[in-house]
């Protein structure tokens, strides 16, 4: 996630919304428990973002949720990268030299499964491969992990939304015992996040931003987290987002990011975040007593 201004859409919105599961995690400033704490790209400080590895990595530090950040190939295949552009996290420069920018979406999935996407970040990690989503919910599932998922720039990819519960659902990732604790789907589009609760309304979902306060109650109708960079955060408007019951009538939720080090964790659970988004879960856990 970037932490830019997001233009957030305050169209018209659904009028209800249905409310059939529990949310988790549970608001720390309900049960008295620290912030849960939510490896972003999983455990990306310690392997290359958005990748198995960093999976696997979270799940070695004892870390339940990952984040992660979906896209769509040429071909029509969701795959798990940050940039809308390939150049930065893989060796597409030297494997397609003739292709800039690099999008993504002017690349198929085969294509895309050629390239490194671990010897940027350390040379331990050559040979590892940009994975499909399909492949990352896999491994999240094998791990007995958590999951939430970015959908990233939903304005190049019409329809990414229902493709990605499609798939979702395939993977199983839709039953009750996932969707009560074990998925949120969140994105700077609060159009995107709109769709997701209209397709598919048992799923929790999150709008990554800052909202302003008069506007809170608008995305209260279709989404059950507002979830800020930490440096926009203060305690009064995490007060402000608890005050208002989300889409499944449960108090909304805020979860920030991205907070590496251990004096900022600690300052914004001092706030009542009920969770916090890190590239350093194990630093930020032992912080907040996590």
């Amino acid at each position: 996630m970037h932490a830019r201004a997001v233009a957030a859409s305050t169209t018209a919105l659904l009028g209800t919304a249905a409310l059939l599961l529990p949310l988790s995690p549970a608001r720390a400033t309900d049960t008295g428990a620290p912030p849960v704490v939510i490896a972003h790209r999983g455990a990306s400080a310690y392997a290359p973002e958005n990748t198995l590895a960093a999976v696997d990595r979270a799940a070695a530090l004892g870390i339940d949720w990952v984040e992660n950040d979906v896209q769509r190939t040429k071909d029509g295949e969701l795959v798990v990268l940050h940039d809308d552009s390939l150049q930065r996290t893989t060796d597409v420069e030297e494997v397609f030299p003739g292709r800039a920018p690099w999008k993504v979406k002017d690349f198929t999935a085969a294509e895309i499964a050629r390239l490194d996407a671990g010897s940027w970040f350390d040379p331990a990690y050559t040979g590892t491969r940009v994975p499909t989503l399909e492949q990352f919910v896999d491994r999240v599932e094998q791990n007995r992990q958590k999951l939430l998922l970015e959908i990233k720039n939903p304005q190049l990819y019409p329809g990414i939304e229902q493709e990605t519960l499609k798939l979702l659902g395939n993977e199983g990732w839709l039953d009750r015992r996932h969707l009560e604790g074990r998925l949120v789907v969140q994105s700077f589009s609060a159009d995107s996040v709109r769709t997701v609760h209209a397709l598919k309304p048992a799923v929790k979902t999150g709008f990554l931003g800052t909202p302003p306060v008069a506007d809170l109650p608008a995305y209260a109708a279709f989404t059950d987290q507002i979830n800020p960079s930490h440096g926009s955060l203060s305690a009064g408007y995490v007060t402000a987002v608890h005050a208002l019951d989300g889409a499944h009538g449960k108090p909304l939720e805020v979860l920030t990011w991205t907070v590496n080090d251990a004096a900022a964790a600690r300052r914004v659970a001092g706030f009542g975040v009920d969770g916090i988004i890190t590239n350093t879960p194990d630093v930020v856990r032992d912080a907040v007593g996590g």
